[in-house]
């Protein structure tokens, strides 16, 4: 789909119709090579292909190319809706065009494109256009950061804090705490894409702050967003150490319950294993065992082995080992 936005209006364009005059802003959102074509002799400069965008060394990623900047950043996407991924975009910064290539929905992009369309005098020209734009996937990566660090503050109140009130409070299940785990398992990796976004970010306003025309104007506006990409990576760090902290502490505390567990079976044997002798006592098969005979011979025997239950219970209560 190739996209035009101007400072009066914006609409999409057929890969047969010529670019209007007037066009500030090419979206293409996984173009046609017919749609790569016309841009590339509209414009004169070289469109990236996904082919291009996949690569991670720097010098394919951010480079000037007939007097028009390229370049190319990872964006995180779906982090809100807890299905994280990144994906690449490239920007290409020209004289009198911008042109965004993009091979999957960013939600960045619509809302900045919402935005032009109450405001249209914002993408007046393309360094404005641009810039609106990276303000708008920064405010977006803002809010997903600002989703996972709740989100590992639910995950903190629902590790730490027992279930019930007064004094019937339990400890949580291991089923309940491996839930925890696939949380903290979501939300590291949506932190994850973030922080990627953050730093790939960071490259390619630093690399524009460099090549951008001291007459475009940009330079405010980078030191900006540079600005805002740091303070969002001191609180990617920030909440990056409650995750570890956190899946540390519901590791441990799995374990104490499977401790736990083992301890009951533990104590249980300890209790009835003097039972169990004496029961093994008596039913052994003599001729000569006075209590045979005896009226209360059985209730007796009951009660040597409930007294052989209890007593070391009771001990090892004394003691503080249970």
């Amino acid at each position: 789909m190739l996209r035009i936005f101007s400072a009066n209006h914006q609409c999409v364009v057929d890969a047969n119709e010529a670019l209007p005059g007037d066009a500030v802003w090419i979206d293409l959102l996984n173009p046609t090579p017919a749609e790569e074509k016309l841009v590339e002799q509209s414009l004169g400069f070289e469109v990236p292909t996904a082919d291009d965008m996949a690569e991670i060394e720097t010098s394919s990623r951010l480079y000037i190319d007939n007097e028009a900047i390229v370049m190319t950043a990872t964006l995180a996407t779906g982090i809100m809706a807890e299905a994280a991924e990144t994906v690449p975009a490239s920007f290409v910064l020209g004289r009198h065009h911008l042109v965004t290539v993009r091979y999957a929905e960013i939600r960045s992009f619509d809302r900045h494109a919402a935005h032009l369309d109450r405001q249209p005098g914002q993408c007046a020209t393309p360094g404005a256009a641009l810039m609106g734009l990276i303000d708008a996937i920064v405010d977006r990566l803002a809010d997903g950061l600002e989703h996972v660090g709740r989100e590992v503050d639910q995950i903190s109140r629902a590790a730490f804090r027992r279930v019930g009130t007064g004094n019937r409070q339990q400890r949580r299940s291991n089923l309940a705490l491996q839930a925890l785990l696939s949380r903290l398992g979501a939300a590291q990796d949506g932190l994850s894409k973030a922080r990627e976004s953050v730093v790939s970010l960071t490259r390619a306003l630093s690399f524009l702050a460099f090549a951008a025309p001291k007459d475009a104007g940009l330079a405010a506006q980078i030191k900006t967003q540079l600005r805002d990409l740091s303070s969002l990576g001191d609180q990617a760090t920030f909440v990056s150490s409650n995750l570890t902290f956190l899946l540390d502490a519901t590791l441990g505390l799995i374990s104490i319950e499977q401790t736990a567990v083992q301890k009951i079976f533990s104590v249980a044997s300890l209790v009835f294993l003097p039972p169990t002798l004496v029961a093994g006592v008596y039913g052994m098969n003599f001729d000569h065992m006075p209590e045979l005979e005896w009226v209360l011979g059985y209730p007796m025997a009951m009660g040597i082995m409930l007294a052989a239950a209890v007593l070391p219970y009771a001990i090892f209560r004394w003691r503080g080992w249970l």
